[in-house]
């Protein structure tokens, strides 16, 4: 049977699968990234955890290559570039690192170009050829997939639509500009809405119940599910950002979907529904009621590692075409 190895690099934890053409995780594991040193000493220990899942498995596994999504990952040259947040600064060559223990095929990319084609691979867009994935999560992740290949750009770092103004001198972004979409479409950006709002208006809130440092999104998106008028304002404000940006990039890619993954995209019906109807009021007319937004079909225990794999399963099919 063949297998394909994903890996996703954060920086806290580092979880890893061996996963299926179907997408079936065989064995995981994971390693605390920020326990080492340095991405030698990281690559070192991931590695042997790696082997050790492999040598529980059956020997009749034949091993495509390794998949790895990664902050600032560069798919052309196979680094990682200056990812703000991991341990280890400057460029990371992460496939010479891993060479030294697996001689393999091995394929880089940033996290959300991986959670793109695990979409692509294993999730709703499976035989779509033109379609966007949207992370929602502490930040705003983007990949863009046109007539059947990922967007990567001429310097493998295409498609941050986390990082394109939508608020001339807006919020502050940790980029260093202002007025990013990640300001208002993020978790982050979600509960600086929430704070901004509270302290704006007096009216009655279950959130008023939780002090500020420790509000989260969970409690934004359960007082809304409860009906509290302030939590779904603050989603309703959310979601037409998070609307405006969506109809902007279909100008330039024309997708046929859209598929919302990450932490806010648990909310449901409650952000998907102001954020079609913004959208729609937003798009051009020559795009209306042609493009669907929809959360996407693959788990978060799972998503990363999958994407990761995917790399490896996608390129398979690129090289089956030709």
């Amino acid at each position: 049977m063949e297998i394909s190895i994903g890996i996703d690099i954060g920086g806290t934890n580092s979880p890893f699968g061996i996963v299926t053409e179907k997408g079936d995780v065989l064995a995981k594991g994971s390693v605390k990234t920020r326990d080492y040193l340095n991405p030698e000493e990281f690559a070192r220990a991931l590695s042997l955890s790696i082997k050790q899942s492999l040598s529980e498995l059956p020997e009749d596994l034949q091993i495509l290559g390794i998949g790895i999504g990664a902050p600032n990952g560069n798919h052309y040259q196979g680094t990682i570039e200056f990812a703000p947040n991991l341990p280890w600064k400057g460029v990371i060559n992460l496939i010479a690192l891993f060479q030294q223990h697996f001689k393999l095929p091995i394929y880089v990319t940033n996290d959300a170009n991986a959670a793109t084609i695990g979409e692509y691979v294993f999730g709703k867009a499976k035989g779509l050829k033109d379609f966007m994935v949207v992370t929602l999560g502490t930040g705003v992740g983007s990949g863009f997939v046109s007539n059947g290949e990922l967007i990567y750009g001429h310097d493998s770092f295409a498609g941050e639509l986390g990082h394109t103004i939508i608020v001339h001198d807006g919020r502050d972004c940790a980029c260093g500009r202002k007025g990013c979409l990640e300001t208002y479409a993020s978790v982050t950006g979600l509960l600086r809405t929430a704070q901004i709002m509270l302290a704006k208006s007096s009216q009655h809130s279950m959130l008023r119940q939780t002090s500020m440092d420790q509000l989260s999104g969970k409690d934004i998106g359960d007082a809304a599910a409860q009906g509290d008028k302030l939590a779904l304002d603050i989603l309703d404000y959310t979601a037409k950002r998070l609307a405006f940006s969506l109809a902007n990039a279909v100008a330039i890619t024309s997708p046929e979907a859209i598929f919302l993954f990450g932490g806010m995209a648990r909310a449901g019906d409650l952000l998907l529904g102001p954020t079609k109807k913004y959208f729609e009021e937003y798009l051009l007319h020559l795009y209306k009621n042609k493009v669907r937004i929809e959360i996407s079909a693959l788990t978060e225990q799972n998503a990363a590692v999958l994407g990761a794999s995917a790399l490896v399963w996608n390129e398979k099919k690129a090289q089956n075409a030709q």
